[in-house]
């Protein structure tokens, strides 16, 4: 049966009023604004999403289909907060729309085979509006407790006030929600907070540093020596990006890279890679792509990429780095028009950057193209679904998705878009029977 403290009317809702429901559970169906109840608990009668990315939206979409009612919580003011505020203007898909289409509706006929990153968030705001997706935007989740008693997820999120004449607060001031539910979804990505590393006198730096996610173009840095430490896929294109706005890049290299043509024998190499991989082990298919990829690029190590011992399908299993989809910077490194440099050891004032050989450069800015981590150890307290840094464990592990208590995350398996979609369609469909398991107990139980 559902916990007593769970106010939930016995009859299933359609799917056309979920988020009329929620709206009014967040209300304490008073009819007010969410933000008028300072102190008191939203008691939902569905599970709560954190995150309204692609991953939180396809847990959303699935558990609509299944005809129940649901919360999401996202701390931005729109859907897909990474790919909203923090990607640069020439981002497009590194894989095909068929490997990134989320579950029920696939990327509109005319869309090109890598969608541009406005095509993909015209994609995702359609996703949420066909689905009746409304998450609630401004709400920073700072805490994620489990109530054993009650048997529910408190989950505490944060707001902004509205102005003094409507709450009698001082603009701008945080109010503090409690959201109850059985069900708690993580869904608030790999990718939360950036990463930027702690180097040596960087304060000292007279030049201008940024991390990649307040990259746009290369268009002001025209005629500048820009420094960009980190070699993936974004330090890559970045790269990429300011040599074709007449910038002079230099990108840090501090360990091995995989770079593969983003194409090999008229396909995708993901695509090719995937075939393979049905039929061969993944050392072997390793070995084609590195032959395939050296026949088509050359010797990368001859210009400073050294390749990792372990092949790029075996090291994105192992620690979920990706290897790079070239995109046209490695003609560039070839040429010479992007410069490869060793890690960065400090800086040295004024303009100077040191590098671990010893040879120092000067830069006019430098770029951390340095990723991010995941933020869930900060606010989730229990569950045992993370580590402290933030990765899932067991992330390669078939129920890697589902936890104790009512607790599912959903965008963690290191497997991209596909991989999130997947255990949406898990997560919702466990969920969904659970929820009709208590609903139809608490039917019978006030017959």
């Amino acid at each position: 049966m559902l916990p007593p403290l769970l106010e939930i009317d016995v009859d299933l809702p359609q799917p056309a009023t979920m988020q009329e429901e929620q709206a009014a559970a967040d209300a304490g169906n008073t009819g007010s604004s969410p933000r008028s109840m300072r102190s008191e608990t939203c008691l939902l009668r569905g599970p709560i999403i954190v995150g309204a990315g692609p991953s939180g939206l396809a847990v959303a979409a699935t558990l609509s289909l299944h005809a129940v009612p649901f919360t999401v919580l996202e701390r931005s003011d729109d859907v897909a907060d990474l790919w909203t505020n923090r990607t640069y203007d020439r981002l497009r898909l590194h894989l095909p729309k068929a490997f990134c289409e989320l579950p029920h509706v696939g990327f509109p006929g005319d869309f090109p085979t890598y969608p541009t990153k406005h095509d993909f968030l015209r994609y995702l705001k359609s996703y949420a509006d066909r689905f009746a997706v409304s998450p609630l935007f401004g709400r920073t989740v700072t805490r994620a407790r489990f109530d054993a008693a009650a048997a529910l997820w408190r989950v505490t999120a944060v707001a902004s006030s509205p102005a003094a004449a409507n709450g009698g607060e001082e603009e701008g001031a945080e109010v503090a929600t409690e959201y109850a539910s059985p069900w708690l979804v993580v869904a608030s990505g790999e990718n939360a907070e950036v990463v930027v590393p702690k180097v040596k006198g960087k304060e000292r730096f007279a030049g201008e540093t940024l991390h990649s996610s307040a990259y746009r173009s290369g268009e002001r840095f025209k005629g500048m020596r820009v420094l960009v430490v980190g070699c993936g896929n974004s330090g890559m294109e970045m790269c990429l990006d300011l040599c074709e706005h007449g910038a002079m890049p230099f990108m840090s290299v501090r360990s091995g890279v995989h770079v593969l043509p983003r194409e090999m024998f008229g396909a995708s190499t993901f695509g090719v890679a995937m075939k393979l991989l049905k039929w061969l082990p993944i050392k072997l298919v390793d070995r084609f792509l590195l032959l395939v990829a050296k026949m088509v690029l050359g010797d990368t190590e001859k210009h400073g990429l050294r390749r990792p011992k372990l092949g790029p399908l075996e090291i994105k299993k192992v620690t979920g780095k990706s290897p790079v989809l070239d995109v046209g910077a490695w003609s560039l490194i070839k040429s010479g028009n992007i410069k490869i440099v060793p890690e960065v050891e400090s800086f040295t004032g004024g303009s100077g950057v040191r590098f671990v050989d010893g040879n120092e450069m000067a830069f006019d800015a430098v770029i951390f193209a340095t990723g991010y981590r995941s933020n869930v150890p900060s606010w989730l307290k229990e569950g045992d679904l993370f580590t402290e840094d933030g990765k899932p464990k067991a992330a390669q592990e078939p129920t890697s998705w589902r936890g104790p208590n009512g607790l599912y995350c959903v965008g963690f398996s290191g497997r991209g878009l596909l991989g999130a979609g997947a255990d949406a369609l898990r997560a919702a469909a466990d969920i969904a029977g659970r929820w009709q398991q208590a609903a139809g107990a608490e039917t019978t139980a006030s017959v």
